[in-house]
């Protein structure tokens, strides 16, 4: 780790008050040191790392990483803060912060490395040193794992203070770093600790609780019971932090709890797959990840935790003692095809409320539906702009199909896309269904979802049925099984019964009450004239606006194509759509536009994006805005919200319609009023772009990547540090 981390890349005085202040400022000592190219493009990668998930841990400590395409070789930066900086730890701030840069493509004997600087985090010991340490090469040298001369100090000043001796070896005691940096067998490729650090971990002729035995160990003795065996899995999505911690801290809670635990580490590096015959002996499984768990079939028929890896981080003991609990139970995981808990459970924390699994349950049913969307609008759309308005009236393609005719090649175009429509909202309630509980929750969801059709349901109806789908079937899983039916519940029991019951629900009990308050909404759009058009017009373009693509955009939009899903649409909801998308493609239109009037105001990598924004934009593609929204998201998010009101509402005032639900300017000769629509959309570019540029421009040019002096990088501090990288 030496090429790593110098004592130039270490402040003990962090005086930053912000996690980006932090970010930026130790970013700023490895562009000093040529290890960053860009800055802002790297703290953007930063911020949307830390978007995904918070990089604080318990115990004061900060981890702030990624990759990035800006970084040339892996780099780690350290600084110490006196009063703290909130990184969304349960405990409080942290005063230990560390930022890992990754290349985007590093080899993985750079990734080890990371990896075991992770695991050395969870060393009590360790992190006491670096608080003790009083100059930066003492502390950098801490962290290459060098020995200097306050290093042992340090350590036993830490022991002391908890009331450890120096030759203290009980089952409690915290891992020597040089241990944890070498991994228990089967826990991670490419790290195996060497035979001292072995013995440290275990203890003469036996193997330590979390150790698994080592060819030729003598075997426990028969009247000796055998140790609760758990096999575990950490992943996290960039592969180089958390993944290592949880595994060293589940490690760590397996020996104070006399359990073998082995881990198996899915990182940056690869993974070493765990022995069949270790998981075929386990007890019990515990997996602790934010993206999927390869080959997760190998641990079916076992009792099974399935958190998120951060879960494995803070309360690993808690972990431990849920499976044993599970397996006193004798209750374990569903076979192959019907993996225990559902997408958002293994995606999320434990402590991540219903609220945001019911959003994201629901996102999930939006995303899939959208391509239907997309495909059966545009073709309906051009069947229109080919075959003229009376198309919908024409006969099945199926009886007359004249090839020479552009009437029969409109009446084609519209019929494919009505029946892409129809999936609409049976795929709609299938993949809520799906997010709540897996592949089991499509057959029962697309058959409520096609009911809620059939029944004039529409919308309201797909979302009760997804909903209430995926409820039956996780109430059907919860059922104890006697294990000779388990094989067929996931092909028969669970896709027959749940059908029944969403069958019955929405024939008899709840369909036609939502087909009443579907008909309510249609008939309350069709009425919206004059102010109130104008007004929903600018909430819809403040929500597109919002988060550029998240789920407040992602709302707004499905309310817009929910009006135009069906084969003749009401103008107030081709009014709608055609203010929907006129207000999303504002944001990267505006940016591009800024970039090229003021390019001063922004950095070379926020050039560079702004040229690509000029597609994205004109292609209604809103996400081409989150860079910037990213890096500047106080003067960004609400210039563009402005903007965006504004075209919402002068597009409904204008009464520009639209029955393609995407396509931006290339759709531009099927939307009504078409001249009066881009002047909405030019109107909303021109007011962000000014408020931007006025934003941008009070604060002062931004800095040049790379070209900052060095006595200024050294210093590490931000001149704006009010100024924060990511929302």
């Amino acid at each position: 780790m030496s090429e790593m981390i110098g004592a130039d890349l270490v402040d003990l005085d962090l005086s930053a008050d912000t996690k980006e202040a932090a970010a930026r400022a130790l970013a700023a000592r490895m562009v000093a040191r040529g290890r960053v190219t860009d800055l802002e493009g790297f703290l953007a990668d930063v911020a949307a790392r830390e978007a995904q998930m918070p990089t604080g841990l318990d115990g004061g400590i900060g981890i702030p990483h990624c990759r990035s395409a800006h970084v040339t070789e892996p780099t780690l930066a350290f600084g110490r803060s006196a009063a703290g900086i909130d990184f969304g730890a349960p405990d409080g701030p942290a005063d230990l912060v560390f930022l890992i840069a990754a290349p985007a493509g590093a080899d993985d004997a750079h990734l080890t490395i990371l990896s075991s600087l992770a695991r050395k985090l969870m060393d009590a010991e360790f992190t006491a040193a670096l608080r003790a340490a009083d100059t930066a090469e003492t502390a950098a040298a801490l962290i290459r794992g060098d020995e200097p001369p306050t290093a042992q100090g340090a350590r036993t000043a830490a022991a002391s203070a908890t009331g450890e001796t120096a030759g203290a070896s009980e089952d409690t005691a915290v891992v020597p770093a040089a241990a944890s940096a070498g991994t228990t067998a089967g826990s991670t490729a490419g790290s195996t600790a060497p035979p001292a650090a072995t013995g440290a971990a275990g203890s003469g002729t036996s193997p330590g609780p979390g150790t698994p035995a080592e060819p030729g160990t003598p075997a426990p003795a028969p009247d000796e019971p055998r140790p609760f065996r758990i096999v575990a899995v950490t992943s996290c999505p960039t592969g180089i932090a958390h993944t290592y911690m949880a595994a060293e801290s589940l490690e760590n809670a397996g020996r104070e709890a006399g359990v073998e635990l082995v881990v198996e580490t899915q990182g940056s590096a690869g993974f070493a797959r765990l022995d069949p015959a270790v998981i075929a002996a386990a007890d019990g499984v515990i997996l602790a990840h934010d993206v999927p768990v390869r080959d997760k079939d190998r641990f079916t028929g076992k009792p099974t935790v399935d958190v998120g890896v951060k879960a494995g981080i803070n309360r690993p003991a808690e972990l431990i003692a849920e499976v044993r609990e599970k397996a006193a139970r004798g209750e374990v995981s569903a076979p192959a095809h019907a993996p225990a808990g559902t997408p958002v459970e293994r995606a999320g924390d434990a402590t991540e409320g219903y609220g945001t699994k019911l959003r994201t349950w629901l996102m999930s049913g939006v995303s899939y539906m959208v391509p239907f969307v997309a495909a059966g609008g545009l073709l309906i759309a051009l069947g229109f702009a080919i075959g003229g308005w009376q198309v919908n009236k024409a006969p099945s393609v199926m009886d007359h199909f004249v090839w020479t005719q552009t009437d029969s090649w409109g009446a084609l175009l519209f019929q494919i896309g009505g029946v892409a429509f129809k999936f609409l909202v049976p795929v709609l309630a299938g993949y809520i269904a799906y997010g709540m509980a897996d592949r089991p929750g499509l057959v029962p969801g697309f058959v409520g979802g096609a009911i809620a059709l059939d029944a004039g349901a529409g919308f309201l109806g797909g979302l009760a049925a997804g909903l209430i789908a995926g409820g039956v079937v996780l109430a059907i899983q919860r059922v104890p099984i006697p294990a000779v039916l388990r094989g067929i519940m996931p092909v028969v029991v669970i896709p027959l019964v749940s059908s029944a019951v969403i069958g019955f629900l929405m024939l008899v009990v709840i369909g036609k009450p939502i087909a009443s308050a579907q008909r309510g909404l249609t008939d309350w759009l069709s009425g919206l004239t004059g102010t109130n058009a104008v007004l929903l017009g600018a909430l819809l373009g403040l929500m597109m606006c919002f988060d550029l693509g998240g789920p407040v955009n992602k709302v707004a939009y499905a309310f817009a194509t929910a009006g135009i899903a069906v084969t003749d649409p009401s103008d107030s909801a081709m009014q709608i759509m055609a203010a929907v998308m006129a207000a999303g493609m504002v944001p990267p239109l505006a940016m591009a536009l800024a970039t090229t009037v003021r390019g001063r105001l922004f950095t070379p990598a926020e050039r560079e994006n702004g040229k690509a924004a000029w597609v994205l934009g004109a292609s209604f593609i809103s996400e081409g805005a989150i860079p910037f929204a990213a890096a500047d998201p106080l003067r960004v998010i609400p210039s563009a919200m402005a903007g965006g009101a504004l075209t919402g509402a002068l597009s409904m005032a204008f009464g520009a319609t639209l029955r393609a639900p995407h396509g931006g300017v290339f759709v531009v000769p099927l939307i009504g009023s078409p001249l009066l629509y881009l002047v909405a959309i030019a109107a909303g570019v021109c007011v962000t772009t000014a408020l931007v540029v006025l934003l941008k421009g009070m604060r002062g040019q931004a800095p040049e990547s790379g070209t900052t002096g060095p006595a200024a990088q050294e210093a590490g501090a931000p001149k704006d540090t009010g100024q924060p990288v990511a929302a």
